[in-house]
């Protein structure tokens, strides 16, 4: 039964609150003329349960019985009444005799003995009885003779899989139907916003557009993966001629991984330092980057940005040193404004948040 969705999960004790008659009538009920699929996973229990159990599935018609785990007694017989039988074929089948408690402490005379000895007579023939009973109710399932199946529950012990279906306890034995995990939106988003690194699974496909952010960011994350058959990078060189208003591009082809790998870092690393100089692109060449006029009156008008801010900062600093203090009997509370990370710093920390998380799940 591979993808099954069970209407009743009945497991634990057979007679117990996991496993009860009037719960399994109220399902049957609600599921009136319906296929029903019913997952057992039990030790046994109640042999009352376990008949009256089988009688409401054999009575519903059309109930389907899968077994998992270590399946005995009374919850096997549950499972007489269903109209078809599954097992995982992991999963372990027993059957025995029937068993009732006794008990009996103290010191009795030639007459209490006698009396214990006529009840455990009739105890005796009780259980021969329902075992008589049970053994054809397995019989009918397995198409085999009663004292076939006595025997067997004389003898008990554990079944597996592949030997209850050569008794024909069950109809059909399953294997795991494992699927490979699969990388969902749901699950991606939650470990990007916790800065975890994003597992190699397969993507949803059929998911939104955020499945193309968890790509890029996993991009971030292994930024030196390199595919060794890529299409070949092209890489431009600028040259600058002082006495040219004009500039000359010359393409380069390399099909060398090395240099691939190469390309691509520094094209990542100047795409954060262009985007805090202002600068959009750099020309990268074999002797390193070729900046164009322009880009050098950027650099430079942010450099000298950066000289006047400071020169402005130190006459302020400069003048409140001369200038006398003022007195105040209140508590001004002050807080430090802290200049905000560049964009290259704030993916060096993001990084670093990531690995001591990834290295905290167990």
């Amino acid at each position: 039964m591979k993808n099954t969705n069970y209407h009743l999960h009945l497991k634990g004790y057979v007679g117990g609150c996991d496993f009860d008659r009037n719960y399994v009538d109220y399902i049957l009920a609600r599921n009136e003329g319906k296929p029903v699929n019913v997952l057992i996973d039990s030790l046994g229990g109640s042999l009352a349960t376990a008949l009256s159990i089988a009688s409401a599935f054999r009575a519903h018609g059309d109930v389907t019985v899968h077994f998992v785990g270590m399946n005995a007694s009374a919850a096997t017989i549950a499972s007489l009444g269903a109209k078809h039988i599954s097992m995982d074929s992991s999963a372990m089948y027993l059957v025995h005799k029937c068993s009732a408690e006794f008990f009996e402490w103290g010191s009795l005379n030639a007459d209490q003995l006698a009396e214990v000895r006529d009840n455990c007579e009739a105890a005796i023939r009780d259980l021969n009885k329902l075992d008589n009973n049970v053994a054809n109710m397995y019989a009918g399932k397995c198409s085999k003779k009663q004292e076939a199946l006595l025997d067997l529950m004389r003898e008990g012990g554990w079944l597996t899989a592949a030997e209850a279906l050569e008794w024909g306890f069950v109809d059909e034995v399953t294997q795991f139907n494992e699927e490979k995990p699969v990388l969902t939106d749901a699950v991606a988003s939650a470990m990007a916003a916790a800065g975890m690194p994003i597992p190699n699974l397969p993507l949803d496909t059929n998911e939104s557009l955020l499945s193309r952010f968890i790509a890029a960011l996993t991009s971030i994350f292994k930024p030196n993966k390199v595919e060794t058959q890529a299409e070949p990078i092209e890489v431009k060189r600028e040259t600058s001629d002082e006495n040219q208003e004009h500039e000359s591009t010359e393409t380069e082809v390399t099909n060398n991984p090395k240099e691939q790998a190469k390309s691509v870092e520094m094209k990542r690393l100047f795409k954060t330092v262009g985007a805090v100089l202002g600068i959009e692109d750099f020309a990268v060449g074999e002797d390193g980057i070729t900046l164009s006029a322009a880009q050098i009156e950027s650099v430079e008008n942010a450099l000298a940005e950066r000289d006047k801010r400071n020169e402005e900062l130190a006459e302020q600093v400069n003048a409140m040193k001369a200038a006398p203090a003022e007195k105040s009997n209140s508590v001004v509370e002050t807080s430090h404004e802290q200049n905000e990370p560049s964009q290259f710093e704030g993916f060096v920390k993001t990084v670093n948040t990531a690995k001591e998380l990834f290295n905290m799940v167990p």
